[in-house]
């Protein structure tokens, strides 16, 4: 409202208080009551806000009480039991797999620990001769929190460790809970373990023993090195047995004896190194049998055909005409053909076969290399998981890497060569597949040391008569020859010496004698190596089986018939 006066304006303001507004009947109709419209708002009782503010002072004091009942009481208690009452995973280790002989005698199992373990101890079987053969484990490990770092079995040597994703097993698995105070209040299996397969592996261990005693006696009281030696099946490939010497103790490897460990670690003959299967040694006269199948299925020379032996042989030097090459004879052996060769192990006669020599054509070095690797040598033996050598066979290129100031080859070279000297290296796994070769006829076995149902192998295709004729060699040479050491009455055995000069000035030899038994009807074919033994040294591996069939005749007969 305003009102003016003359000459001068003045303003006047009047405020209305919303409770002078009235309601009256006309417009009550249009105020929505649900939303308090057209009400008269009144302040809440001091009643209401006091039982308000009581129950929130009760339900603080509640939580109070109960804070301080779990922090103060029995705060200690519960945080332990916050952090010793858990649930876990604890792994249920899985029982090896046991290893057992041909037999069912068990070479590896297990045996209760102790009760802080949580797993069985491996056990070795007290067989003298195996341990390379069937090999050993580390076991699982803890840190130094007791935390399992390695929580399975590793199988390290031997069958243990060439079969092991079947030994091994599936580890289980627990889930526990405990307490406070330590004590388990539930557990509960989720996955039960499952122990490994049982390996029969198809060696004999008795047999196996009988070898590497017969092995290491000639060992020590000729002066070898060492030694090694296999037995196989003609037929399958299984290996009856398979040493080497020296050897390890596997219960105190696994153990991780000390003093066990410092021994054979400071023992300069490797008694680690497995000299069966991964030996490496020069032949000497047992490829001779290969050096005769070669040439007889080349024609080089027909089965009659006879070639002098003087004691060595003349061959001119176009650098040096007043001074020939001499290549000698180990004797004069006369007018040989090549079962007598084969039989007396004339040198001069492969020597002429291999090389040549006058108006007799030789094989040459290209195929000598072919012949020695259809036999095998030169490349690994195939025993899965076991060989890794692979030898070596000399050849016209090998010279030109080995020798690299002197490349030529020389008609030398290859005469050395044909009698398994120069370079040549192999191993006795190698060395016995070629006897078993030349017994069954022309098949190269792969070798297993588990059983055989479908034997494995490649066919050598030379005549089946060069076959008869070189087995008769090697039977000549047990009965006439120089491998008599092994004739005996109760079984008829074909066999094959060899000795081989190594060293600078050819001051040791490897000894060597492979063979097959029964003659008329070959079974088992064997090698063995003895090692770096004193030059002239005349007891060696024909001595070991000298000692050792005698051993099988009186305790193992089955095998000789």
């Amino acid at each position: 409202m305003q009102f003016f006066r003359r000459g001068r304006k003045k303003t006047l303001r009047s405020e209305i208080h919303p409770d002078e507004i009235l309601i009256d009947s006309s417009s009550g109709a249009e105020f929505n009551r649900d939303q308090f419209e057209g009400r008269i708002e009144q302040p809440l009782s001091r009643r209401s806000f006091f039982l308000a503010s009581g129950l929130v002072a009760l339900l603080l004091l509640a939580y109070v009480v109960r804070a301080a009942d779990l922090q103060l009481a029995h705060g200690a208690a519960y945080a332990e039991q916050a952090k010793n009452n858990q649930l876990t995973e604890q792994t249920i280790f899985a029982d090896r797999g046991i290893i057992a002989d041909r037999n069912g005698i068990p070479l590896a199992f297990n045996e209760p620990g102790s009760v802080a373990d949580d797993f069985a101890k491996r056990t070795y079987a007290n067989f003298a001769g195996l341990a390379h053969a069937v090999g050993y484990v580390k076991a699982p490990a803890k840190d130094s929190y007791g935390v399992y770092y390695r929580n399975a079995f590793v199988g390290i040597d031997g069958a243990e460790k060439a079969f092991n994703a079947q030994l091994a097993g599936r580890n289980g698995l627990k889930l526990s809970e405990t307490d406070a105070k330590g004590k388990i209040i539930s557990e509960s299996v989720v996955q039960p373990p499952q122990a490994g397969e049982t390996l029969t592996l198809s060696l004999d261990a008795k047999v196996t023993e009988g070898l590497y005693k017969a092995i290491s006696a000639r060992v020590d009281s000729s002066k070898f090195q060492g030694g090694a030696g296999v037995i196989i099946d003609v037929t399958t490939g299984e290996i009856l047995a398979m040493t080497s010497y020296p050897e390890y103790s596997q219960n105190g490897v696994e153990n991780g004896d000390a003093a066990v460990l410092k021994s054979l670690n400071a023992d300069t003959r490797q008694p680690f190194l497995n000299r069966a299967t991964d030996g490496l040694y020069a032949p000497g006269s047992i490829v001779k049998p290969v050096m005769g199948l070669a040439a007889l299925q080349e024609g080089i020379i027909s089965e009659t055909k006879q070639i002098l032996s003087t004691g060595s042989i003349s061959v001119p030097n176009p650098y040096d005409p007043a001074h020939p090459s001499i290549f000698k004879d180990w004797r004069a052996n006369g007018w040989v053909d090549v079962q007598q060769a084969i039989a007396v192990s004339s040198d001069v006669y492969f020597y002429a076969v291999g090389g040549g020599y006058k108006d007799q054509a030789g094989l040459g070095i290209d195929r000598i290399d072919k012949y020695l690797r259809l036999f095998g040598f030169g490349q690994d033996a195939g025993l899965a998981g076991f060989s890794e050598q692979d030898g070596n066979i000399p050849t016209i290129a090998w010279k030109v890497v080995a020798f690299p100031k002197d490349p030529t080859w020389r008609l030398g070279d290859t005469y050395h060569t044909a009698i398994g000297q120069y370079g040549m290296q192999v191993t006795p796994l190698q060395a016995v597949r070629e006897a078993a070769a030349v017994a069954n006829g022309g098949t190269l076995l792969t070798p297993t040391l588990t059983a055989s149902s479908t034997p494995a192998g490649t066919k050598i295709h030379i005549d089946p008569h060069n076959f008869d004729v070189v087995q008769e060699g090697m039977r000549m040479g047990v009965t006439t020859g120089i491998a008599q050491s092994v004739k005996f009455d109760f079984v008829h055995v074909a066999a094959k010496t060899g000795t081989a000069q190594i060293g600078t000035h050819n001051q040791y030899l490897n000894s060597w004698m492979i063979g097959f038994f029964p003659y008329e009807h070959p079974k088992y074919a064997y090698a063995v190596v003895l090692e770096r033994g004193p030059a002239g040294t005349l007891q060696g591996a024909p001595a070991v089986m000298a000692a050792f069939l005698p051993w099988m005749n009186e305790n193992a007969p089955q095998y000789l018939k």
